[in-house]
């Protein structure tokens, strides 16, 4: 039954309201993902630096890729080829592209309404604000968060638990339950230390484990540097129906590929967002820039570096295979020797503990807007996450797989129908940041500019000493 309910949602509803969106965002802003691709580069550069006590846009870029950048780019690649064939990278790659325009506008919207905590001077933001300020509906924002809560703040927090111990334990041999406890004790450490310094472990953790990963891809494509031409025959064809795939045609390519997609870049998702808010900027278009570039990381280069492992291998021919960890391990180790299974699990652990990180804040954040004046529920939260690391770890998860799958459609259908009912907004924020730009201004947003909105002039008041700090 749960499963039934997943499916329909998935290939009727969700597929569809998420390509159209996408499309909508895409053909409305010009081509945002395209004008602005080049400017990514420009802006994460000034993101380097940020004001005392804040975090910076390279900070919140590097959180938001650790959530991004988990076990979908290792394990859940490898399924989706498993399951809908090599054309499911295809669709993964159109929907990263129409993805980075949605999430330019939905993180753009999060760091327009963000709020400024009075208590520590940091900022929150994300859709459930987006969602009570802009449509006036703390129900509706309440859905979303709870769902949240559930999708992100404990089910992926198990799952992930999980796919680094059952990898550990099939490369060294390491019991799923010494994996469950050193994971939660270091967990734990980190998460005591607030926004601030997860956002600073990240921004090591995260380019290391990423630049390391696509090095390794990039050796084992430079090996077979003849067999590209044909995996990328194979990938087209497959999209389009004219080479049967494992699973078969053309729907399980679509819905697979769209499905994992989905999953890792989480464009459109709301989950983003949250994190893109804290970010302390001159425009809120700067981060929805910033955030669109996460998304090609996440799609173009590194779910494309596991494509190329596992295609290369011939690994997308084995059916019995399901375990997308244990594909891409013996995918690695045909292409250099056995200590690429050694390689997978070690870089999926540091994947799966910048996700936990990122899945943290994003509980933290969600409990933070429920109850603002109660730290209980965060505490709960807190302690009911990682029992969950330890318990998840040694448990078989597929119905929670399943029931996390249902919640993640449910979670991207109100954010997707609230970025639709405040697409207005969006792009008077992308006109903004465009009319400042052409004038030859480094853009600053003035929320006075937009009195009839219900925004935070407080969070607003040194959006121009960001800029004077970045040229400093």
């Amino acid at each position: 039954m749960l499963a039934s309910l997943t499916d329909f949602i998935w290939s009727y509803v969700l597929v569809a309201v998420l390509v159209i969106i996408g499309v909508v965002f895409t053909f409305g802003s010009r081509f945002v993902q395209f004008r602005y691709f080049f400017e990514m580069f420009r802006v994460l550069g000034e993101g380097f630096r940020h004001q005392k006590g804040q975090v910076s846009s390279f900070q919140a870029l590097t959180l938001s890729v650790a959530g991004r950048v988990g076990a979908g780019n290792i394990a859940g690649v490898a399924v989706a080829i498993t399951l809908g064939g090599p054309g499911a990278v295809f669709w993964m790659w159109m929907v990263g592209l129409i993805g980075m325009a949605t999430s330019f506008f939905e993180c753009s919207l999060a760091q327009a309404y963000k709020t400024r905590d009075p208590k520590t001077g940091t900022f929150r933001g994300g859709p459930m604000y987006y969602i009570e300020k802009g449509l006036g509906s703390r129900g509706l924002g309440m859905v979303f968060t709870i769902l949240l809560l559930v999708t992100f703040g404990l089910a992926f927090v198990a799952l992930q638990s999980f796919t680094a111990s059952s990898s550990l334990e099939e490369a060294f041999g390491v019991p799923t339950w010494v994996t469950g406890v050193a994971l939660t004790l270091i967990v734990a450490v980190t998460i005591f230390g607030g926004v601030q310094r997860i956002s600073r472990v990240t921004e090591i953790v995260v380019p290391v484990m990423a630049v390391v990963y696509i090095a390794v891809a990039l050796v084992v494509i430079v090996m077979n540097i003849g067999q590209v031409p044909a995996v990328l025959g194979i990938i087209v064809k497959s999209a389009f129906g004219l080479e049967q795939a494992v699973g078969g045609g053309i729907g399980a390519a679509i819905m697979m590929g769209v499905r994992r997609g989905l999953f890792s870049n989480e464009a459109g998702l709301g989950s983003a967002p949250n994190v893109a808010a804290v970010a302390a900027v001159p425009h809120p278009v700067n981060q929805g820039i910033v955030q669109s570039f996460s998304v090609f990381i996440d799609t173009a280069i590194i779910c494309t570096a596991t494509a190329f492992i596992v295609i290369m291998a011939g690994m997308h021919e084995l059916a019995d295979v399901d375990n997308g960890v244990v594909l891409t391990q013996l995918a690695l180790a045909e292409h250099v020797g056995p200590w690429g299974q050694t390689f997978v699990s070690v870089v999926l652990l540091l994947f799966v503990f910048s996700s936990i990180l990122y899945n943290f804040y994003l509980g933290e954040n969600a409990t933070s807007w429920m109850t603002p004046d109660n730290p209980v529920t965060f505490v709960v939260f807190r302690l009911l996450m990682l029992a969950l690391i330890l318990w998840g770890s040694m448990q078989n998860l597929e119905t929670i797989f399943s029931f996390a799958d249902l919640t993640m459609a449910l979670l991207a259908l109100v954010n997707l129908a609230a970025l639709f009912l405040l697409i207005k907004v969006c792009f008077r924020l992308m006109r903004d940041y465009d009319d400042q730009a052409r004038a030859g201004k480094t853009p600053v947003f003035d929320p006075a500019s937009f009195s009839d909105l219900k925004l935070d002039h407080d969070a607003w008041r040194d959006a121009d000493k960001t800029i004077v700090s970045k040229r400093n």
